[in-house]
């Protein structure tokens, strides 16, 4: 039996909407020796708009709740919100009426189609919520690289359901998408977001907030993580890409309908593709990276945000991953140690998928691997935006069952079942 026999793939494909859109901020000023020449640019515009008479003012803002109103909720007060946030640079914001301030809003707000090229590279966890199941099923999330106009990516997520040993459904998205709400950044980078505007997980969409994700935020490996008193909590390892620097940090949540940003630190914390194990060993957190671009490193430290120093782990051995390794997601814990999936990169940039096998007490022990992949781009699904790719962010767990959700040629997302019998019969 071929390695690639080992799956059992899924008939459920998610693709790339263009409809699916948030209303971010949109802020414009005056180029270069403009921008000190009079009146800001948000005032001038400012002053056209509460220029308007009754009649316009109102078929104007018709005009747009309309447009808004057909895949948005709460628009009257999406645009109050946007109008707080530039009140501060116009000089007289309290002369502003209601109806001018939600124009206003409507003026300096952009929908933004967050997965109009790109829908992939998805990571699975347990949901927080498994009631009402049938018998052995599982209720999943999944999260998502969703990209759109610059190619800019932003974190997506979808719900659905697993029967180990069979099918897997993902529930249809809400057509409408929610942005949370932005706290404050503190003196850490820490950055809190509240999501209650969102009636289920997958409406939420995280697009970049800050300087540091101004690119993208891209690629969430999630785990649950258990703590050794024996509370859990979701983390999310992802690459903060600025346009120049991609730094790696790290979203936390308890039930996603609030979360946490911040940003790693120490000297490890300069590559991509970091996963973290699902609970401590020895008393200490353990994260996967790729330090070197080429191996798979293991970290431990004693902080959670902190990480430094670290050793090659898993070394490019045969062709499918010659150019280059990293891990597919945080390590899974089966009876026999750590089950990691893992990426290879070989000729013509193909992206493959394998697995290995770390020592349960001492993770820095590698037990076994794949020689070859358990899954490779197919004649048909491998052209897309970036073609002969296949690649995943995180597995999920069910007995002996285990659930793979993968990225295709960087454009739309599959899924795959095996089992870990057969993962580790194929090692050597």
């Amino acid at each position: 039996m071929a390695t690639t026999d080992l799956l059992q793939h899924s008939d459920v494909i998610l693709r790339p909407d263009p409809s699916r859109t948030v209303v971010r901020p949109f802020d414009l000023g005056y180029p270069g020796r403009f921008a000190d020449a009079g009146p800001s640019r948000t005032q001038v515009i400012v002053d056209r708009i509460t220029s308007l008479d009754e009649a316009r003012l109102d078929a104007e803002l018709r005009g747009v709740t309309r447009s808004l109103d057909e895949r948005h909720r709460d628009v009257d007060a999406t645009l109050r919100r946007r109008f707080e946030a530039i009140a501060g640079r116009i000089t007289t914001p309290r002369d502003v009426s209601d109806r001018q301030q939600r124009l206003i809003g409507a003026y300096f707000s952009e929908e933004y189609s967050f997965e109009a090229a790109a829908l992939f590279n998805p990571s699975a966890v347990p949901h927080p919520d498994q009631s009402g199941l049938p018998d052995g099923a599982i209720r999943f999330v999944l999260s998502l690289r969703g990209i759109g106009e610059g190619h800019v990516s932003s974190v997506a997520f979808r719900t659905g359901v697993w029967m180990p040993g069979g099918a897997v459904t993902v529930d249809p998205p809400s057509p409408s998408a929610v942005p949370p709400e932005v706290g404050i950044e503190d003196g850490e980078g820490r950055v809190r977001l509240d999501c209650g505007a969102s009636r289920s997980i997958c409406e939420t969409v995280i697009f970049p907030v800050l300087p540091r994700q101004r690119q993208g935020i891209e690629d969430v490996r999630l785990v649950r993580f258990t703590d050794d008193d024996g509370t859990s909590v979701y983390h999310g390892t992802y690459t903060a890409f600025s346009g120049a620097d991609a730094k790696p940090e790290l979203l936390s949540s308890g039930d996603f309908t609030s979360m946490e940003m911040r940003p790693l630190t120490g000297d490890a914390a300069g590559a991509k593709g970091m996963a973290l194990f699902p609970r401590r060993v020895d008393g200490r957190f353990l994260m996967l990276g790729r330090q070197d671009s080429e191996s798979i490193w293991l970290h431990r430290s004693d902080e959670l945000y902190r990480w430094n120093g670290g050793a090659r782990l898993v070394r490019p051995r045969y062709p499918w991953e010659f150019v280059q390794m990293g891990n597919c997601g945080s390590p899974l814990e089966v009876d026999e140690g750590w089950l990691v999936f893992t990426h290879g990169v070989g000729t013509v940039r193909n992206y493959c998928m394998g697995a290995c096998l770390l020592d349960k007490a001492d993770p820095s022990k590698l037990l076994a691997r794949t020689p070859a992949p358990i899954l490779e781009p197919s004649p048909g699904e491998r052209d897309g935006y970036v073609p002969n790719v296949v690649y995943g962010c995180g597995a999920m767990l069910s007995g002996r069952d285990v659930l793979i959700p993968y990225g295709v040629a960087d454009n739309f997302t599959s899924f795959a079942t095996t089992t870990v019998d057969g993962l580790l019969g194929a090692m050597e």
